[in-house]
């Protein structure tokens, strides 16, 4: 009897632990397929020929896997007067992103390693100012900024639109790596310095080697708000250089007839799948990077 008054305060502990995670898994596993709910529609329309997409049941399996919406969406599905697919659009992105990412984040680091490192007189006053280009809605520089790069000779250009993601984005990565610079230790500036290391020396060989966690963060921000960007895309880019986002709306809008929702499907996904690829191999990395320059010590 005292072995059976023991145990039976544990038994129901027990059985309420494996019932709480029961309903924790479930509500996950609930709230895991009706988030990606849509991705699995997208997926089997674009696997299916145009008669089964018109016959219904969204989620109901190919009868015929097929992948010609595929290839037709990369390289035969119209977009305006042009008939080449969304090949040549995926790599204007992929250029710009690219450059874009690139020139953001190493100014970024050097604006952090300067506001936390070089420290200036008026240099708080300096960072919220750029910190205020944060809150600055895109809708309100559209006009300057197509009057800038007509006079620079870059309207309608991937890299009149590489210019536009740098200016934009310099503000959120300078905001990262000053954040993540201010709670590197001075001593080793200073050891450097004493050392005979001067400005870039410091900043290659000590800073940067050490900034793989805010490089990801940064990377991962910025490459997906203009991997995804329509608007400055279809305000500052015509024809041949419009990015990829910019494709895909024309797909749809231009379609005549029977609208191919199999190829714009598969076109989206082709699309999507960069941005996808990123938050796979560098998602894990993201909070780490955030949580990296929060704590000083």
């Amino acid at each position: 009897m005292s072995s059976k008054n023991w145990d039976s305060p544990q038994m129901v502990q027990g059985s309420a632990n494996r019932w709480s995670r029961v309903i924790i898994y479930g509500l996950l596993i609930f709230f895991a397929a009706f988030y990606l709910m849509p991705l699995v529609v997208m997926l089997l329309t674009s696997f299916k020929p145009l008669s089964e997409v018109y016959a219904g049941n969204i989620l109901k399996l190919p009868a015929h896997w097929t992948t010609a919406s595929w290839v037709k969406a990369w390289g035969e599905a119209c977009v305006g007067l042009s008939c080449d697919g969304i090949k040549g659009y995926f790599w204007n992105s992929i250029k710009m992103v690219v450059s874009a990412v690139g020139v953001s984040t190493f100014v970024g680091a050097m604006n952090g390693y300067i506001l936390t490192k070089w420290r200036f007189k008026g240099d708080n006053l300096l960072f919220g100012l750029i910190l205020f280009g944060c809150f600055i809605p895109f809708q309100i520089v559209l006009i300057p900024m197509a009057a800038f790069l007509g006079k620079a000779g870059l309207a309608s250009s991937t890299s009149g639109l590489v210019f536009v993601h740098v200016v934009y984005g310099l503000c959120f990565t300078t905001l990262y790596f000053r954040n993540y610079y201010i709670a590197f230790p001075d001593e080793l500036v200073k050891a450097a310095m004493i050392d005979g290391a001067r400005f870039f020396r410091i900043f290659f060989r000590i800073l940067l080697p050490c900034s793989g966690p805010i490089i990801t963060v940064t990377v991962i921000w910025q490459f997906t708000n203009i991997w995804n960007d329509f608007l400055f895309g279809a305000s500052f880019t015509t024809g041949d250089t419009a990015p990829i986002t910019v494709a895909l709306n024309n797909i749809v809008n231009t379609s005549t007839g029977e609208r191919e929702y199999n190829v714009h499907m598969a076109a989206a996904m082709i699309a999507a799948l960069p941005t996808l690829l990123v938050y796979v191999v560098g998602g894990r990395y993201f909070v780490r990077g955030l949580m990296a320059g929060s704590v000083k010590g």
